[in-house]
């Protein structure tokens, strides 16, 4: 695992939108947005935390699991266009977590989809809930970002809340 001096609690990357993603109106297909949510996290956690999930269930004979989404389409990812992913864990106890995924456009100024996936970590061999260790405990405590109150029931409010935000930046540069 990675210093924790040095994490970055929001990862971002970008990714073109491909062809073969798309359907017949040119638009990033529903289904392929969580593929490219998961990989740009995937990438994200390796680069960042130097954590590699494979490996990780192979030393502690666990993984986390996703139990739920809550994804809301707000702009159509268009084919061949850059979007921007964003990336942060919002939540997380002895054994679940909760990570938000925000795609934007390219400038970061217009959001275009929000994902939350919660997770709980599982033995590999059992399917069964166990605890995360001390020194993931001591990394997700590194990375849970502050100023984001997270409740279960409370994603279309985040959506409306991020949406807000954006907007007033944008009109903040304008002025």
């Amino acid at each position: 695992m990675a210093d924790s001096s040095a994490l970055v609690r929001t990862p971002e990357t970008s990714h073109r939108v491909y062809f073969q993603d798309c359907d017949m109106l040119g638009h990033l297909n529903n289904a392929r947005f969580l593929d490219y949510f998961l990989n740009a996290r995937e990438e994200q956690v390796a680069q960042h935390y130097a954590l590699n999930m494979g490996q990780l269930a192979r030393e502690q004979n666990a993984s986390w699991v996703i139990t739920k989404h809550h994804l809301s389409y707000l702009r159509p990812a268009r084919q061949g266009e850059i979007v921007h992913i964003r990336t942060q864990l919002i939540h997380f106890d002895n054994s679940n977590l909760v990570v938000e995924m925000q795609m934007l456009n390219e400038d970061g100024q217009k959001l275009k989809a929000v994902l939350w996936s919660e997770m709980t970590f599982v033995k590999v061999d059992s399917g069964v809930r166990t605890d995360h260790s001390d020194d993931l405990m001591d990394m997700l405590e590194q990375l849970d970002v502050e100023g984001i109150d997270y409740d279960p029931d409370g994603f279309d409010d985040r959506v409306r809340a991020l949406r807000k935000e954006l907007k007033r930046a944008r009109s903040g540069e304008q002025e």
